[in-house]
C-alpha cells in the first residue's frame, strides 16, 4: 500500500514538473506555487462535502486563480489541476469540480480529470 501511494506520489510529482516546465514566464512560476495552492484542499475532496470548504483551500484556490494572468498561465493551473484531480487517491470528482464555486472563483472549466485544457483562454 505504501509503495502505491509512492508511486503514485511520484507520478504527480513528475507530471507537475512537466506542466511546471511549460509555464510561461508570467505570475505562475513553479511547482511549489501550484502545489501549495491546492495542498489544503485534499482532506476536503477526500471527504464527503460535509460542511464548508476549508478557508485556508478556498484561500489557495483564489491565489491560484488570480496568479493566472495570462492563457499560458491558466493551461498550465489547467494541467496541474487536472492532473491532481485524476492521480491522488480518494478525490471526490464531484466536489472537486465544484471546489472553485464553493470558494466563490469563477475558473472557466470544471476540475476534472477529463477537461481539454488547451481549450482554456
Amino acid at each position: 500500500m505504501a509503495s502505491s501511494m509512492s508511486l503514485k506520489l511520484a507520478c504527480v510529482v513528475i507530471l507537475c514538473l512537466v506542466v511546471s516546465a511549460k509555464m510561461s514566464q508570467g505570475a505562475i512560476t513553479t511547482f511549489g506555487q501550484l502545489t501549495s495552492a491546492v495542498a489544503p484542499c485534499i482532506a476536503y475532496l477526500r471527504g464527503n462535502g460535509a460542511g464548508p470548504v476549508p478557508a485556508n483551500c478556498c484561500s489557495g484556490i483564489k491565489s491560484l486563480n488570480s496568479a493566472a494572468l495570462t492563457t499560458a498561465d491558466r493551461q498550465a493551473s489547467c494541467s496541474f489541476l487536472k492532473t491532481f484531480a485524476g492521480t491522488v487517491s480518494g478525490v471526490n470528482l464531484n466536489l472537486a469540480s465544484s471546489l472553485s464555486g464553493k470558494c466563490g472563483v469563477s475558473i472557466p472549466y470544471k476540475i476534472s480529470p477529463r477537461i481539454d485544457c488547451q481549450s482554456v483562454k
